[in-house]
């Protein structure tokens, strides 16, 4: 991997925070020192080596009205590449990847309300013939992955920027989304046009004025349905390719407390609190740690433990071993 100054530069500082002004690339580059035209032949570029998944708005899909839950399946090896297919043919299937245990299978299941969760795993149990456990989000503690580099482009993670956390972590209260909402979010969940009026473009489409659309962004921003607006980094290509699901056993009692705290080091980018499923699956707090090395990410499960201590009856860290799919999430009607 060979990152330049300014594409190490913008995605250090643009991870989020991407203004709502009618040419934000030109404000943008005047921070960064460098043409527009630069700029977005920079984005362009980063997207096209796989660099970027993304540049625009990060929706949290429940705040959304979706419905969404982490599941999983043990699938045997000579059935896994026709699983995988079936899997991923599912357009609600926005993550899969490959983790070394016995449910070798973990995907990211989205619909565009929550009733439809149980319909869109019982279709992909009945297609495959593999039993679906199902992991929904009993309590989110802390999700927030920005990645640095340094100028050897080696990238670490770190906490996200307090100019990002206080718009985004703030709530103002729930937001009934209407017909403008919606086309919004549709025409900017894959990204944000890479022009130099790109809320003048998405208004267009949507039938709408560009103060109309920074202003409705704005306020999803504030309600925390937009998590942040910027470059979405891809981990892997980047450099963070050891990827660690810790779970853990914990007492129901003292659960909330530990996953608080876990929640809060450094170097976690998702904490949650998740149904068990005896006997297949005795774990309940759920805690993603990504390093450039397994040991790396070994050392920083040492730290967890050391925090769990005694509470911990147990606990496993699940690698993943392959990609099967990573789409955004794609869930406005």
């Amino acid at each position: 991997m060979s990152l330049n100054e300014l594409e190490r530069t913008l995605i250090n500082h643009y991870q989020g925070g991407f203004p709502l002004t009618e040419q934000p690339f030109r404000s943008v580059a005047d921070y960064l020192g460098c043409t527009e035209r630069t700029l977005l032949d920079t984005v362009r570029r980063l997207l096209d080596a796989g660099l970027l998944s993304r540049f625009g708005p990060l929706y949290d899909a429940v705040k959304l009205g979706g419905g969404l839950t982490l599941a999983a399946m043990s699938v045997p090896e000579p059935h896994y590449d026709n699983v995988t297919a079936q899997v991923n043919g599912f357009a609600e299937v926005a993550h899969n990847y490959r983790r070394e245990h016995t449910l070798n299978m973990w995907f990211v299941v989205a619909t565009a309300s929550p009733e439809q969760i149980d319909n869109a795993l019982q279709q992909i149990q009945q297609l495959t013939g593999f039993r679906v456990y199902s992991f929904p989000k009993q309590h989110e503690f802390y999700v927030g992955l920005w990645l640095k580099l340094d100028a050897c482009n080696r990238v670490t993670t770190v906490p996200l920027p307090t100019a990002v956390t206080t718009t985004t972590v703030s709530s103002r209260g729930d937001h009934a989304l209407d017909e403008v909402d919606r086309n919004i979010i549709n025409a900017t969940q894959a990204g944000l046009p890479l022009v130099s009026e790109p809320y003048r473009v998405i208004a267009e489409r949507c039938a709408c004025t560009s103060q109309q659309v920074k202003q409705r962004l704005q306020h999803m921003l504030e309600c925390g349905i937009i998590r942040r607006i910027g470059a979405v980094p891809n981990h892997y290509r980047l450099g963070l390719m050891a990827n660690g699901m810790t779970v853990w056993n914990i007492p129901d009692s003292s659960a909330m407390a530990l996953g608080s705290r876990i929640g809060q080091l450094d170097f976690v980018s998702h904490c949650y609190l998740r149904p068990r499923h005896q006997p297949v699956w005795p774990y309940n707090l759920f805690a993603m740690v990504h390093g450039r090395t397994r040991d790396e990410v070994n050392d920083k499960v040492k730290q967890i433990a050391a925090i769990t201590g005694s509470d911990s009856r147990a606990h496993e860290t699940l690698f993943s071993s392959a990609i099967l799919k990573k789409t955004g999430m794609r869930l406005a009607a």
